[in-house]
């Protein structure tokens, strides 16, 4: 009778047990985070196992595109996306009405120019063919980086946003070609050099820190973002994420998994 009453307490203890685990585990806030591939997804699956011991249960989904991952967020599709830069948030918020906002900095991707043709910007030839991301923000941003190696200049009232039809100078006549971003490293067997966003460089196996032929600073206006709907900004998830993203560790990883060709911007 006592053996049977101790076996009794033991299975009571263990069911206990596992109830509580069931009940810790049903307690984690499932989420939804979307993300580019490369460097996006890649320090989201290191926040991943981070959020999980803080109580968050992340799912990692990535998009090919620059327009699906907002669209999806403002649906309610996603609980947060990280794979923007500010400029390109507000401009998505300005044009598409959405009410999304920024809750944290992330990282920098250090924009680059890239040739199969060239090993130098003092190589171009007159009339070289040069491509560009077609968005307003990342196009802009490409044209102000020419500006910067001294290949055109843009009218200054035209900002962040400048677009092909701002630029005021240009003595190569280079032909400027505007190509959907994630399209840019395909670009390069027909055009002299493309301008190309780090996250798809690295996708195509361009290695930013040899393969570019010229960078942006590493002090930019461009730091990504993590983005959530505007009524979701102040729920406690957000800081826990924000928290675990911000965390030493995963700078640590940022620093010592890309070695400069993305920088933490916090």
């Amino acid at each position: 009778m006592f053996r049977t009453r101790v076996l009794g307490a033991a299975f009571g203890l263990v069911a206990g047990i596992a109830t509580l685990a069931t009940a810790v585990g049903a307690s984690a806030e499932a989420l939804k985070i979307g993300v580019t591939p490369g460097p996006h997804g890649q320090i989201l699956e290191k926040v991943k196992p981070l959020a999980a011991k803080e109580g968050l249960d992340l799912t990692v989904l990535e998009f090919s595109d620059y327009v699906i991952p907002n669209q999806a967020l403002a649906q309610g599709d996603l609980n947060a996306n990280s794979f923007q830069h500010q400029p390109y948030l507000d401009n998505q918020v300005k044009d598409r009405g959405y009410e999304l906002v920024s809750v944290a900095k992330t990282v920098i991707f250090p924009m680059g120019v890239y040739s199969k043709k060239v090993k130098s910007l003092d190589e171009l030839p007159d009339g070289a063919k040069v491509s560009i991301p077609n968005d307003p923000t990342n196009g802009g941003r490409a044209l102000l980086l020419l500006q910067a190696k001294g290949l055109l200049k843009v009218k200054e009232s035209a900002g962040l946003k400048a677009s092909p039809l701002d630029i005021s100078e240009n003595p190569k006549k280079l032909q400027i070609l505007e190509l959907d971003a994630a399209q840019l490293p395909r670009s390069l067997d027909d055009v002299t050099v493309a301008v190309i966003n780090t996250n798809f460089a690295m996708e195509s196996g361009l290695d930013p820190n040899k393969d570019a032929i010229a960078r942006e600073a590493s002090e930019s206006p461009y730091a990504n973002v993590i983005a959530v709907r505007k009524v979701d900004q102040d729920k406690p998830w957000v800081a826990t994420l924000v928290k675990v993203y911000q965390s030493d560790e995963v700078k640590q990883f940022i620093l010592d998994r890309f070695k400069g060709a993305v920088v933490p911007a916090w």
